[in-house]
C-alpha cells in the first residue's frame, strides 16, 4: 500500500473507469486525477441538494460545470451558475445548496486523504 505522500492517479484518467461514489442525499462524486499536491473531483447534485457548511485544511477552487448553486463562503452567499467559479482559503465555511441540478467540479490542494480511504 503506497503511503499518502505517494498516493497519485494514473497519468492518463477515462471517466468511464472510475467508480462514482453515492454519498446520499442527491449527491455523488468521482474521484479523477490527483497526487500529493493536488486533487480534482466531480461532484454531482440533484435539484435541492445540499452541500452542508464545513471547513477543512485544503485550499479549494470549483468550477460550476452545470447547473445552479446558492454558494456561502465565509460568510458572504452568491447564487453561481454554469461557468462560474469560486474558491474557498483553508480553514473557512462553506457551502452549497443546488438550485438546479448540476455538476461542480471541485480542485483541491494538497489532496483530500479522507476521499482516498483504504486506496492510498
Amino acid at each position: 500500500m503506497a503511503t499518502l505522500a505517494e498516493a497519485q492517479s494514473p497519468s492518463l484518467v477515462s471517466a468511464k473507469d472510475i467508480e462514482v461514489e453515492e454519498l446520499g442525499g442527491g449527491i455523488k462524486r468521482q474521484i479523477l486525477g490527483y497526487g500529493p499536491e493536488i486533487m480534482v473531483v466531480r461532484v454531482w447534485f440533484k435539484e435541492g441538494s445540499v452541500g452542508e457548511v464545513h471547513s477543512h485544511r485544503h485550499s479549494q477552487s470549483t468550477y460550476v460545470e452545470s447547473g445552479k448553486f446558492e454558494v456561502f463562503v465565509d460568510g458572504e452567499k452568491r447564487v453561481l451558475e454554469a461557468g462560474d467559479s469560486f474558491y474557498i482559503a483553508p480553514h473557512l465555511d462553506h457551502g452549497a445548496v443546488c438550485l438546479e441540478a448540476g455538476v461542480l467540479i471541485d480542485t483541491f490542494s494538497p489532496l483530500r486523504e479522507d476521499f482516498l480511504g483504504d486506496a492510498a
